[in-house]
């Protein structure tokens, strides 16, 4: 069904409707994921004592093991969420947990899309674009070129985050490889990122999954942990996707 997109303007705080199709939602439940991946001692959790409207949410826990070399994924997965040439809107609410330890300051993503192209022989699961945090501090990035040629552009320091409360992401982003594409965010209702005319994926067909969910990387590609806290959690609710239409170039303040 094609709608205006009060539902994500409401939840998301716009101004500006986007037209849009919503494919895929999720309130906070286990169910209806591609799949759902949690390695090493993380866990995935349908939980209802904290919630962000109710009555559930995906409570995701990592923990550090210094004798443990692999990497600490703790995601709920939905496949085939964009390809080349799409043009789509990708949101979700998260929450810290209310003791999280932002210094010294380390990365962990709260969100990604990724495809598997093992079948190149230059690489293998590669993400595209990726949200995390470092310190308080929101970062996401796009990743263009070919897999064989990566280019990886960040956009740092994008929006402040707290502890223990729900913030609320979404991205718009036109998934071009050619110079006339998108890549926009928003965060707690504030457009924090507006990029235009630029490659915003890699110039390949295959699908991406979206992934919500954390994965403690910081922890794999530091060699460490940073600071004092090896159990990290975050609680997840209200993950939307759509495809939009028209271009959706809106200007939502």
């Amino acid at each position: 069904m094609r709608v205006q997109s009060a539902l994500v303007a409401a939840l998301f705080g716009l101004s500006a409707p986007i037209h849009a199709t919503q494919t895929f939602s999720n309130s906070g439940t286990l169910s209806g994921w591609s799949s759902i991946n949690h390695e090493h001692k993380g866990t995935v959790q349908e939980v209802t004592n904290v919630v962000y409207k109710g009555p559930t949410a995906l409570k995701m826990t990592q923990v550090y093991d210094a004798s443990y070399s692999g990497r600490y994924h703790s995601e709920v997965v939905h496949k085939d969420m964009y390809k080349l040439g799409d043009t789509g809107f990708y949101g979700f609410m998260f929450r810290l947990q209310e003791s999280w330890q932002f210094s010294p300051a380390q990365s962990y993503n709260i969100a990604q899309f990724i495809a598997d192209f093992g079948d190149t022989g230059c690489d293998d699961y590669m993400p595209s674009s990726m949200v995390w945090l470092v310190g308080d501090q929101l970062f996401t990035r796009v990743k263009t070129g070919t897999v064989c040629a990566q280019k990886t552009t960040t956009f740092r320091n994008l929006a402040t985050v707290s502890a223990g409360e729900w913030h609320k992401i979404i991205i718009q982003a036109k998934w071009r490889a050619d110079g006339t594409g998108y890549y926009k965010m928003w965060f707690d209702g504030a457009k924090v990122l507006d990029e235009h005319n630029i490659d915003t994926t890699v110039d390949d067909s295959r699908a991406f999954q979206f992934r919500v969910g954390l994965y403690a990387n910081g922890w794999h590609d530091d060699g460490a942990m940073k600071g004092t806290q090896g159990t990290r959690q975050i609680w997840y609710d209200e993950i939307l996707a759509g495809t939009t239409f028209a271009d959706a170039d809106t200007d939502q303040q």
